[in-house]
């Protein structure tokens, strides 16, 4: 069975299909005992398809920071906050403060927003996606321009959209660089924005080929403006299904509404001995780091047998 380490392997969930900040937290400590190398959760407020999201959505950056001192070593972040749910100093503010409750555990993944509905239900505006894209560019040159504003300067920016006029850029995360992570399929915007300002870029539940694909158009953003694509981390997302047999995959599946053929073939699916099969291939590709979604978060048993069978420390 070929080896994969924890400390490649993350935790991804999805609360806004149905949890509390208590299942969340069980969810994290039960992964940051095993070794995984972080939580992620979606930064959603309403659910998708048949899901009834009861007691409703939580909120990211308030589960983060109730997470920041509810464990302790684990790192934690967002796959992906949307740029149109918050202006970005006070975003700056948020994700600087949950980085210093946490001791500097805190990355972020910031996208252009794209789930309509979510934005009607809750009064939030939805511009059309070049406008979006205009504003994450805005909101990831204020976000970095502020934290790297030496204390006691101030930060100005002339955008269309978020100008910002001498502001204290306070307060600073405790890393010296908060990891951003950008992510899509987009073939020009989003792999320019990655070379400008990510650390991280990540494709989630795309084959392995457009991954490489699209890991070869950021790589040559990086290059036309000089910037060595070697400094950023490349990552994919996969649903998780694993069993220590065949009936417990396809309980597994029962239980979050798929088919275990389905998953096998788009996600991370199978016994233990199949899904290191695919997160090797994964690796093979090029992906540094995998995301492992985890849809039914009352099944901590799910992360115990991934961390005995498939995973190394």
């Amino acid at each position: 069975m070929p080896a994969v380490q924890l400390s490649q392997l993350r935790v991804f969930t999805e609360p806004q299909q149905g949890a509390s900040y208590d299942d969340l937290l069980s969810v994290a400590q039960r992964a940051e005992a095993l070794g995984f190398d972080a939580f992620f959760r979606s930064d959603h407020w309403l659910k998708m398809g048949d899901a009834d999201g009861l007691p409703g959505p939580t909120d990211a950056w308030v589960t983060l920071a109730g997470l920041a001192r509810d464990t302790e070593r684990i790192r934690l972040g967002t796959l992906v906050t949307s740029a149109t749910f918050r202006y970005p100093g006070p975003l700056a503010i948020s994700v600087a403060q949950v980085d210093q409750m946490s001791g500097g555990r805190v990355e972020l993944g910031l996208g252009a927003g794209w789930y309509e509905q979510e934005h009607t239900a809750y009064g939030l505006p939805f511009p059309p996606l070049g406008e979006r894209f205009d504003r994450l560019e805005e909101q990831l040159e204020i976000i970095t321009g502020m934290w790297s504003t030496p204390t006691g300067e101030t930060y100005s920016f002339d955008g269309a959209h978020y100008p910002v006029t001498d502001s204290p850029a306070l307060p600073k995360p405790a890393q010296a660089r908060v990891p951003l992570i950008i992510g899509g399929g987009g073939p020009k915007r989003t792999p320019a924005l990655a070379a400008r300002f990510a650390t991280e870029f990540n494709t989630p539940f795309v084959p392995r080929e457009f991954f490489s694909a699209q890991s070869d158009r950021v790589r040559a953003a990086c290059e036309a403006i000089d910037r060595d694509p070697g400094e950023i981390t490349f990552s994919a997302a996969l649903v998780l299904c694993c069993g220590a047999d065949d009936s417990e995959v396809a309980r597994r599946a029962e239980a979050i509404g798929r088919e275990p053929d389905e998953l096998r073939t788009n996600g991370a699916a199978g016994t233990p001995a199949e899904v290191a099969e695919t997160l090797a291939a994964w690796t093979a590709a090029g992906a540094d780091r995998i995301y492992l979604q985890v849809l039914d978060l009352t099944d901590l048993d799910h992360l115990d047998l991934v961390a005995a069978e498939i995973a190394t420390p």
